[in-house]
């Protein structure tokens, strides 16, 4: 394997006195090939963006280290890091135009002008801010702020390229199309970018790999397939996922050469041992409690199920949102055909062994996804 762009080992940020502050990010360790695409993903205080600061030197790591290209860099200032950064809140320079805040980077490296001019143009048709690039920040929308900010960026030769909540401020068709072409843009000029995202759209289409944070710990760190179909424990099989992961404790029994798993209100899903291979069936009746997982669109109606009672219909335009009471909690599955059932109705549901995610009851770590080990 080449060089790591990026290395990240036992980071640690407090915010206030080490081991009485904040803990904003917990031994943090990361490894970013060159040439990748990294969204961090997570909810609003989980140390996404204070990891992102570390690595560009807004804030200082309080313990552990980073290199970028083998070079140990938390200890430089951000201006020796060659590290190129698009902020959430965009940080144009105010006196400057658009045109002049995207070319300053490469005024300064004594780029010719020709070539200072070409780069520019390129990058603004392709962030569709042409007709902008004489105004000045104080005069344009946010979503062209952001845009511009975004361009100052990724026309930069760098080490790592940053991007902060890049496309926040946008409306969802450009978002979709931007994506697109920056993910080709990156990916073409084999350039290095870390993106900070709360959006699991954003994360899925541009990421080679997806970390997953929460609470300032790293809970996986792996593609956007293997995040959806093996989650490595409940929090990412639950944060993952449109509409979410429906979850149930359930506890495990057998009898008759079949599995129980009994669910609250007296219901029951019931396997024939077989339908399970042996080291799952193994680590199921190992245990007397477990989590289940199901995604919603694992779920199937069917003449002959585990009842429940219809409590939400959505037809969102190319599929069918059904929610429904079952098991002292909500059951969502998904339908691509418009699904006309009244609220009340009573329903059957079927799961196919294949399609549950175990997930042990106390620490939450992923047993099992289907026929296979976690």
């Amino acid at each position: 394997m080449s060089l790591s762009a990026l290395t990240i080992s036992g980071v640690d940020k407090f915010y206030g006195p080490i081991d009485r502050g904040v803990h904003a990010v917990k031994n943090l360790t990361m490894e970013i090939g060159k040439g990748e695409i990294v969204a961090l993903l997570g909810s609003s205080g989980c140390g996404k963006t204070s990891t992102l600061r570390m690595i560009a030197g807004f804030e200082e790591v309080s313990r552990g280290a980073i290199s970028v290209g083998g070079r140990q860099v938390h200890t430089l200032p951000p201006v020796k890091r060659n590290v190129a950064m698009a902020f959430e809140g965009y940080s144009l320079y105010p006196p400057l135009t658009v045109r002049e805040n995207m070319a300053f980077a490469l005024k300064a490296a004594r780029l010719p002008k020709s070539e200072v001019d070409a780069k520019v143009a390129s990058i603004a048709k392709l962030l569709e801010i042409e007709d902008i690039l004489e105004r000045y920040p104080s005069s344009i929308s946010g979503g062209q702020q952001q845009r511009a900010s975004l361009g100052r960026a990724l026309i930069r030769e760098a080490d790592l390229h940053l991007l902060d909540e890049p496309m926040g401020q946008l409306e969802p068709q450009l978002r979709a199309v931007l994506r697109g072409r920056i993910k080709h843009f990156i990916k073409e000029r084999g350039l290095t970018a870390i993106l900070v995202t709360h959006d699991q759209t954003e994360a899925n289409a541009l990421a080679d790999r997806i970390a997953v944070m929460e609470g300032g710990v790293l809970q996986q760190f792996d593609t956007p397939e293997r995040i959806k179909e093996r989650p490595a424990n409940l929090f990412t099989g639950t944060f993952v996922g449109e509409p979410p992961m429906n979850v149930f404790e359930a506890y495990v029994a057998t009898a008759a050469g079949r599995i129980n798993l009994k669910l609250p209100d007296g219901l029951s899903l019931d396997y024939d041992k077989d339908a399970f291979s042996a080291p799952v069936r193994d680590q199921l009746l190992s245990r007397e409690r477990v989590v289940i997982g199901i995604r919603p669109y694992a779920v199937r109606r069917s003449r002959e199920g585990v009842p429940a009672r219809v409590s939400a219909n959505q037809w969102l335009g190319d599929q069918t949102h059904i929610a429904a009471d079952f098991a002292g909690g909500s059951l969502v599955l998904v339908e691509h055909d418009r699904t006309r059932l009244d609220l009340g109705a009573p329903i059957n549901v079927s799961i196919d062994p294949k399609n549950l995610h175990v997930f042990d009851q106390a620490s939450g770590k992923a047993i099992s996804h289907g026929m296979e080990l976690a």
